[in-house]
């Protein structure tokens, strides 16, 4: 029976440049590797693939995902390649980051294992490239809404599957973790893993980390095939969606963009079978964040206004806060001032409510600092509409400025792109000039390409003043050292 054109299998093929009769001789070799001898893949059934929408059976669906990864060079998946049974493959819902009902644990235990074998293999074969295209936010935060709503977690309920099957299911001719179960102090290591991580993130960027923390969320989801105690099945879940936001932001810091994505929509799953809300919410901020940089801010309030509705009245005001200023940096991309100073105006009340409970270890990052970084963020986008914001982010560029402590270098360095931004749209060339050389300064240290793309902003706001001598002098120097970069395409 005919489903009609695979529409996304025709894309991502037109990519590889390979023919069908290629990709046909493919299949087999791999197949052959892998023990799977009989298979006969040739041009007519790569062709039905395309034009007819056939979904040829298992392992033929993984191989052709592993080999999509491998010339694309990014995580490319079944699902991406529209192969999957029960939808058509034009069906909006076969795009795995808006597949946001799975409805078992060790189906998310094994789709983490699937994508982060995928992605330890392309960085291990030196094939990890630019990704090309993201899926919209409304697409994502539909469903997810709906889902968020119901209330089923893994944490209440034992695995049903045999130790391993998920993860031998999972990946096809590719090396993989199969975990064991562990005991509370291989957890407690685990949460204690977390906390390093994300240290080196915030200190020098994701580029440098981001593989040992795809390795570790790897072994993690395989540990997840095993049955374990309640509460230790939590915590799992938990360090699973900790290291899947911090591997979704790393991936997002290197422009891994798609990569960036799917994992913080796994990490929501993953918080969601932890019972932890609040968390799941904070992922979904992060992919909101996400789209504000990459242009795409409407996305961005339509994944925000989840993220608020769903992550549950168990939220800190100091999480709520954070979450507001998310907002607000959408609003101000869109230049709705009014929104923007209220949304701003709210963050600071709720974060003035914090008790000085301790929190979660992932909301420590937000402080008293980063509330005023993300403020003159938020501003200095804002004066590109409305002047008048330019003072505002410079008053909260030197608050957070003063308040940065040591290990922070990145922060450090956004605040003071965002100061010198905000000095050029306040014609203050020559203040603008000394804090971008601040910047310049440490920029090379950064394995980080958010810091070149917002280099490149203060770049464009400085084309005002390129017949001042000193400014003149500046924008040489980021000319010789900025790297070129394309930015992905977003559908």
């Amino acid at each position: 029976m005919s489903r009609g054109p695979n529409t996304r299998f025709a894309d991502l093929f037109a990519l590889t440049g390979w023919s069908k009769g290629e990709l046909a001789r493919l299949v087999n070799r791999r197949g052959a590797v892998a023990g799977q001898q009989q298979l006969s893949t040739d041009t007519s059934r790569v062709r039905r693939w395309i034009e007819r929408g056939e979904i040829p059976r298992d392992p033929v669906p993984r191989i052709l995902a592993a080999l999509f990864s491998e010339q694309l060079g990014r995580v490319v998946t079944p699902e991406d390649l529209g192969l999957t049974r029960g939808r058509a493959p034009g069906d909006p819902a076969n795009e795995p980051a808006e597949d946001a009902s799975w409805p078992q644990p060790e189906r998310t235990a094994a789709v983490l294992t699937e994508f982060t074998g995928m992605d330890l293999m392309l960085n291990r074969r030196g094939l990890m490239g630019a990704s090309t295209a993201l899926v919209a936010g409304a697409a994502i935060a539909g469903p997810i809404n709906d889902w968020m709503t119901s209330s089923a977690s893994a944490a209440s309920r034992p695995l049903s599957r045999s130790a391993g099957s998920a993860v031998r299911d999972a990946v096809p001719a590719l090396d993989y973790y199969e975990g064991g179960p562990v005991g509370e102090e291989e957890v407690h290591s685990l949460e204690a893993s977390v906390d390093i991580f994300r240290a080196w993130d915030a200190s020098r960027g994701g580029g440098l980390q981001r593989k040992a923390v795809v390795g570790q969320l790897n072994e993690v989801s395989g540990m997840l095939a095993y049955r374990h105690p309640a509460h230790l099945e939590r915590r799992l879940w938990t360090v699973a969606a900790n290291l899947a936001v911090l591997a979704g932001w790393m991936s997002h810091d290197v422009g891994l963009e798609p990569t960036a994505q799917k994992y913080f929509v796994m990490a929501v799953h993953a918080a969601r079978e932890a019972g932890d809300r609040p968390r799941a919410g904070e992922a979904l901020s992060r992919a909101a964040r996400q789209m504000v940089h990459l242009g795409r801010p409407a996305d961005a309030l339509d994944l925000m206004r989840v993220a608020d509705a769903r992550s549950g009245p168990e939220n800190l005001p100091r999480t709520r806060a954070m979450l507001r200023t998310v907002e607000a940096w959408a609003h101000a991309s869109l230049g709705h001032s009014q929104a923007t100073r209220r949304t701003l105006g709210e963050a600071e009340e709720l974060f003035a409510k914090d008790t000085g409970e301790q929190g979660p270890s992932w909301l420590q990052f937000f402080d008293e600092a980063d509330l005023h970084g993300m403020q003159a963020l938020t501003y200095r986008t804002l004066a590109e509409h409305d002047p008048g914001a330019a003072g505002l982010a410079q008053q909260h560029a030197r608050v957070a400025l003063k308040l940065r402590e040591g290990g922070r270098e990145r922060s450090m360095l956004f605040d003071q792109l965002s100061m010198a931004s905000a000095c050029f749209l306040a014609n203050e060339p020559g203040e603008a000039r000394r804090y971008a050389q601040m910047a310049l300064s440490q920029i090379g240290e950064m394995s980080s390409h958010r810091t070149w793309d917002r280099l490149r902003q203060m770049y464009r706001l400085s084309s005002r003043y390129e017949n001042v001598a000193e400014v003149s002098e500046l924008r040489a120097q980021i000319r010789s050292t900025m790297p070129a970069k394309p930015r992905p395409q977003i559908v």
